[in-house]
């Protein structure tokens, strides 16, 4: 099963993994015959579920208490960019091509 740029691209974005050359292509190909597995289990009748372990143990929330610290104030003024009380992430630690440079790559793979 092929996979088409524009998912290629998708992927690459969600992840921040580089998918630049036919062994990075290949690799994501097996992964996904891989999984595809996991459509031959019949779910009929079967609800989803919050955790695996929901029938078994009775999960508890704790609370978020600050224990030592409390200096959320002062941390977020170090911040580049923040939403609410939130540091804002880079949007990937790798420099992506554009979608006509992978195109060999996919058409090679």
């Amino acid at each position: 099963q092929k996979v088409s740029l524009e998912v290629l691209d998708h992927l690459e974005h969600l992840a921040l993994v580089d998918f630049r050359d036919s062994e990075g292509v290949e690799r994501l190909q097996k992964a996904i015959q891989f999984a595809d597995q996991l459509h031959e289990v019949n779910t009929d009748g079967v609800e989803p579920m919050d955790s695996v372990l929901e029938d078994r143990w009775c999960l508890y929330l704790r609370e978020d208490d600050v224990t030592e610290g409390n200096c959320t104030k002062e941390l977020l003024e170090n911040a580049r960019e923040k939403v609410e009380e939130y540091f804002v992430a880079p949007p990937g630690n790798i420099p992506l091509p554009k979608l006509e440079e992978r195109e060999a790559f996919l058409q090679g793979s």
